[in-house]
């Protein structure tokens, strides 16, 4: 009897460890398909740009704005990147379209040993293309999206304008809109290009991972932690 008993115990004791392990599994599953929804949630968001009224193609009768602000992207040496140069096109024919008065260039410097900011690169890029300096602010600062709105605004206001055009790719639209939105631009727009020279994958991937780190802020924001 006592022997039968002992086995009893020990496969009672091993149904219990199972049962357990059991209990645990579903966190790790939870986080998965957590991470699925988000993920498509935030291709999702990205992808619904051209669903956002405050793309300049639905507002064509729109007054122009006060500044086109053309949102920084990496400089290859002295020169902007490819991508870059996709934005400051567009912005270009937008500025000779009339869409805005004033360019007001965001981006910072890249790497120490570049010789020009973002915002200055773009400028030089801008001057090369006949536009005069006084038809443009340079906002030297930024690192992040984030930056380049929350700094832009205050140039803006030190000079007293009030409406924006944001320049920038369509993947990157949703996310600069909801950030204007939450730093309190008046009504700003969209004025968005698709881009031929990024390669697709690489740039939704990071898209994605820069949509979730806004969102964090964006919590951040209103819980008054930033």
């Amino acid at each position: 009897m006592a022997r039968f008993r002992g086995r009893s115990q020990v496969y009672s004791f091993g149904g219990k460890e199972r049962k357990r392990r059991r209990r645990w599994l579903w966190i790790p599953v939870l986080c998965i398909v957590l991470g699925i929804g988000w993920c498509l949630y935030a291709l999702a968001e990205i992808g619904s740009v051209d669903r956002n009224p405050a793309a300049a193609e639905t507002s064509v009768s729109a007054e122009p704005a006060d500044v086109g602000i053309v949102l920084g992207a990496s400089m290859w040496g002295d020169e902007p990147s490819p991508g870059l140069r996709e934005r400051l096109e567009l912005a270009l024919r937008g500025y000779k379209a009339g869409k805005f008065r004033v360019f007001l260039l965001t981006g910072g410097l890249d790497r120490p040993d570049y010789r020009y900011t973002e915002a200055e690169g773009m400028a030089n890029y801008l001057k090369a293309n006949g536009v005069p300096e006084s038809d443009m602010l340079l906002e030297n600062k930024a690192t992040s999206t984030y930056e380049n709105l929350k700094f832009s605004r205050d140039i803006m206001e030190e000079n007293g304008y009030r409406s924006a055009l944001i320049i920038t790719h369509t993947y990157h639209g949703n996310r600069a809109y909801e950030i204007a939105k939450t730093l309190d631009y008046d009504n700003p727009r969209l004025s968005l290009i698709e881009t031929q020279v990024l390669k697709p994958f690489q740039t939704t991937i990071r898209e994605v991972l820069a949509y979730t780190k806004w969102k964090l802020d964006q919590a951040a924001i209103a819980f008054g932690w930033k």
